[in-house]
């Protein structure tokens, strides 16, 4: 069954590609979508490379999902997905697994700054999950091969209204 998934940028991303950058994120090197439109917004608002007179965009993709494809669902923070992250965070720019897509829990600012704090050493797991408990969590979805770029289809962009921002 199809589904429809958002990723918000600076630009419209009509082929998208997996892009190696500075930083690593949860789940390592690849193209990164969410099922929530406002959380694409978020993203395109936040995105750096805005020039001016440029608009924040969120892109539509018809998602249709390749048995064949090697794919790992979190389906809520636990061990394993703080484990995970902690892999990829600390893998220094090689995605340390091989799955096609990732799929899972994505930690807002708040809960980043405890798996950071954790991931240095400055608490413990335990005092992770005391922190976190109470947060909300929101999605994304991960496509780290050529393979699994192939199941995402754009459809359309959206301009963000940055004056909302």
């Amino acid at each position: 069954m199809d589904v429809t998934l958002f990723h918000g940028s600076g630009v419209t991303v009509e082929k998208p590609e997996i892009r190696k950058t500075v930083y690593t994120k949860d789940f390592g090197y690849g193209f990164y979508c969410t099922k929530i439109y406002g959380q694409a917004e978020r993203w395109a608002l936040r995105h750096n490379d805005l020039k001016n007179g440029e608009s924040p965009i969120v892109n539509l993709y018809r998602y249709s999902p390749n048995k064949d494809l090697k794919h790992k669902v979190f389906k809520k923070m636990t061990n394993e997905w703080l484990d995970f992250i902690a892999m990829c965070r600390g893998s220094k720019g090689i995605t340390p697994h091989d799955y096609d897509i990732v799929e899972g829990p994505m930690a807002d600012d708040q809960v980043w700054n405890y798996v950071d704090d954790f991931l240095s050493g400055r608490i413990t797991r335990r005092q992770f999950w005391e922190f976190a408990r109470f947060k909300n969590p929101t999605h994304q979805i991960t496509f780290h091969t050529e393979a699994a770029l192939e199941c995402l289809h754009f459809e359309r962009m959206v301009e963000v209204d940055a004056s909302n921002g």
